[in-house]
């Protein structure tokens, strides 16, 4: 991968952990007081919920920029990329589970059923992406496998040579 390239991605993530950033401290005190009319319990849930959601991507944001770092060292093929990986698939599990809680909790309310399908969908999608994102952690395990072969043969020949 360029350094453009991973210079332009560097930049989209910080871009997005700034905004996410914004959207905790700005957005979800403007949304807790446009729900005062409704029930303390849910209203409460509902935020906090929204918020695991975000703190989900911006974890995620941050294990790219670690796996980034790993690829401009051309280390990416290491030990040491399997936990940022690991972390990207828990954090986006998690996402899945917290989007199914906030159309279960909208379910329970008077949200719309096309609103609740609606992120019920979303929550599938994430699931879908959590499960891709394994197939390409099974590929990292294959290149890491075929990286340290390779190493190893290019020892055994320098040896030979």
């Amino acid at each position: 991968m360029g350094t453009l390239a991973i210079g332009a991605l560097r930049v989209v993530i910080a871009l997005a952990l700034a905004g996410s950033l914004g959207v905790q401290v700005v957005l979800m005190p403007i949304v807790w007081a446009d729900l005062e009319g409704t029930d303390a319990a849910p209203r409460a849930t509902f935020i906090a919920l929204v918020v695991l959601g975000i703190v989900t991507l911006q974890i995620s944001a941050v294990c790219v920029w670690r796996l980034l770092t790993l690829v401009r060292r051309e280390s990416v093929f290491s030990a040491a990329a399997f936990k940022f990986v690991d972390v990207v698939i828990g954090s986006t599990v998690a996402a899945a589970v917290i989007a199914f809680a906030i159309a279960v909790l909208l379910a329970l309310g008077e949200a719309a059923p096309g609103v609740v399908g609606l992120i019920c969908g979303l929550s599938l999608v994430i699931a879908g992406v959590a499960l891709l994102i394994f197939v390409l952690r099974a590929l990292l395990t294959q290149a890491v496998s075929r990286d340290t072969e390779a190493r190893f043969l290019r020892s055994e020949l320098d040896e030979v040579i």
